[in-house]
């Protein structure tokens, strides 16, 4: 993955799942694992579950997309973040994510604001930055719809008023990842809580982001 991308969608993306367990070629699995112990010692949150690896996309025509995935080991994921005097281990995993633009109402003129969150320092990717919020990993066996959902009950203590919408299909180089991107529908008085992936909410004009902006953000907002 070299560069950002979106693949803007009218209906869901086909998950296509590969049969076994992706294990990254020629990679040095005792440099993994030494990598990987430090990181727990640093970050207890450091969790080697199971995640989709992304083997490649497809489109399918009429405005879909095939993705096709593997499962794969979170710990190849995590080294691959370059950290101090850690260079990052890339071993050419691209996990699948899903990521939402949550829209509530703002009074009766037909004004819309959307969620947006700053990371905090215990994630693994973009801390300190702002972000559309919920986002997160896509489980093995769960569909992105409602994952999407899951993640933003987990994230901000809030429930969609309707089915999310997948619009687009967005690659993040600086995570490594592809993200299944929804629309998300709020009730008009929704108020987040506050977990340990953000330090602060903010419900704001979609044209007025606060900064610093992590980039996947920067590529969603031609989304809103």
């Amino acid at each position: 993955m070299t560069g950002s991308r979106i693949i803007r969608l009218r209906r869901p993306p086909v998950i296509v799942a590969t049969e076994g367990r992706f294990v990254p070629p020629g990679v040095d699995l005792d440099a993994v694992d030494r990598r990987w112990n430090a990181l727990c010692a640093v970050n207890p949150k450091y969790f080697d579950g199971s995640m989709l690896q992304v083997l490649g996309t497809s489109r399918n025509g009429h405005g879909g997309v095939q993705i096709h995935v593997q499962e794969c080991s979170y710990r190849f994921y995590a080294v691959q973040r370059a950290d101090g005097d850690w260079p990052g281990l890339d071993c050419g995993v691209r996990p699948l994510g899903v990521k939402g633009i949550a829209h509530r109402a703002v009074g009766a003129d037909g004004r819309r604001e959307v969620l947006v969150g700053r990371r905090s320092s215990r994630v693994a990717f973009y801390p300190g930055l702002w972000e559309f919020v919920p986002g997160g990993g896509l489980e093995p066996g769960i569909d992105p719809a409602q994952q999407v959902v899951k993640e933003l009950d987990e994230e901000a203590g809030l429930i969609a008023r309707s089915a999310p919408i997948a619009i687009a299909l967005v690659a993040d180089p600086v995570a490594f990842t592809w993200e299944v991107v929804h629309r998300l529908e709020l009730a008009d008085g929704a108020m987040p809580e506050l977990g340990w992936e953000y330090d602060e909410f903010r419900f704001v004009a979609p044209d007025a982001l606060p900064e610093p902006l992590a980039d996947v953000a920067r590529q969603m907002r031609a989304l809103v």
